[in-house]
């Protein structure tokens, strides 16, 4: 196996267009449990680790955070819970202390797991992968877009991510994962969700209940419809309204029977993830007037 170590952007670009079944690795929290196992043996590993502009995040004037797909999931934890709140939760879940210190929000979508533990979040903010090749330039996938299948995605052969662009925080956000305990464990179901109060608009994510994480687009609709009058006011959720928006995430659900958990837990853990969450976010909501 040849191992690569550009030390710029460009020549990462460079060794990915030479290679194209080479595999990237930052933190390696889940190349390298792949190697060990002896699940995948590539002919390259393209280390990435070198690549200062990947470990780097900033802020645009319109309020879009460019997060670098090297920053490392306890620095989303340090550095950018105000500004990604729902992302800064879902980072305290994933795995333990040494692997939040290793593990990358990039690798994380580039691994394209159903239950990778950023993914719920994303998709309920909004957000898009930012990928480029050497030959094509860069360009944006709307994560909703990105997943094509289980740890399948739209990246080209040829193509590195290089960021993650989600909108900062407008209002509260929230996360919630079960698992068979507290550490160190694989999400029997997760789940995400973004109040949007500029836009009138809620976004609800599902976790490892379907081949690929998904939006619950009809839970989205209904609860925009329910808060449309209650954004101004910061009025009480209406009784009901959490119930049924839990209804409607479980639903959107496409889950199978395995080792984790059945089909009809996690629907019903979803159900409930989806109404603790909303209650929560919109009591954040209420008591930031």
């Amino acid at each position: 196996m040849e191992f690569l170590a550009p030390g710029s952007w460009p020549d990462a670009l460079a060794a990915r267009a030479e290679n194209p079944g080479a595999v990237p690795i930052a933190g390696g929290t889940d190349v390298m449990v792949d190697l060990n196992f002896d699940r995948h043996r590539p002919d390259a590993l393209i280390d990435l680790t070198r690549v200062g502009e990947l470990r780097e995040w900033s802020v645009a004037e319109d309020g879009t955070v460019r997060l670098g797909a090297g920053v490392s999931f306890a620095r989303v934890m340090s550095e950018l819970s105000a500004l990604a709140p729902g992302l800064a939760m879902a980072s305290r879940t994933v795995g333990s202390p040494q692997i939040r210190v290793r593990g990358t929000v990039g690798g994380n979508l580039g691994s394209a797991s159903p239950a990778g533990d950023a993914h719920p979040v994303l998709l309920a903010v909004g957000a898009a992968v930012e990928v480029e090749s050497a030959a094509r330039g860069p360009r944006a996938i709307p994560v909703s877009e990105f997943f094509t299948g289980v740890k399948t995605s739209a990246l080209e052969p040829d193509e590195l991510i290089s960021a993650v662009l989600l909108p900062a925080a407008t209002g509260p956000q929230q996360f919630a994962k079960v698992g068979t305990r507290n550490a160190m464990v694989i999400a029997v179901t997760s789940f995400g969700l973004a109040l949007h109060p500029e836009q009138g608009r809620v976004g609800a994510a599902i976790g490892s209940a379907a081949p690929t994480p998904l939006s619950a687009v009809d839970a989205q609709d209904y609860a925009a419809g329910e808060l449309v009058d209650l954004w101004s006011s910061r009025g009480e959720l209406p009784g009901g309204v959490a119930a049924r928006f839990g209804e409607l995430v479980a639903a959107a659900a496409r889950p199978i029977d395995d080792v984790r958990g059945t089909a009809a837990y996690r629907r019903h853990a979803l159900s409930v993830l989806a109404r603790r969450t909303l209650t929560w976010a919109w009591d954040e909501y209420r008591r930031a007037a």
